[in-house]
């Protein structure tokens, strides 16, 4: 049983749970390096990650609290970004990582 499961997650045929699961990353990866490149400089590196929930809510993880708080008034500018790369956003979000450094 656990052989077939296996199995599943790891088809190379393009329909293994694996497979879907890596896709994702790779547009979470795509869509937060779009949202990075649509920020002035200075905030390169102020976001972690970024995704879009299945309602349209643009969720994006900064760095830091204070990271966040000046993303936040990047929210018109974070919204444009994730849709020019065929995203249907609906609203912003940021959060700060729960990161233990």
């Amino acid at each position: 049983m656990a052989t077939n499961k296996l199995e599943n997650l790891l088809k190379s045929n393009g329909n293994g749970e694996l497979r879907a699961l890596v896709k994702r990353a790779q547009s979470m990866c795509a869509l937060t390096a779009a949202l990075s490149a649509a920020l002035p400089g200075e905030f390169a590196d102020s976001i972690v990650a970024a995704n879009i929930r299945e309602n349209g809510e643009l969720i994006v993880i900064a760095r830091s609290s204070a990271w966040a708080a000046r993303l936040r008034f990047e929210a018109d500018t974070l919204n444009r970004a994730a849709r020019s790369t065929g995203a249907s956003v609906t609203g912003v979000s940021v959060r700060v990582t729960q990161s233990s450094t």
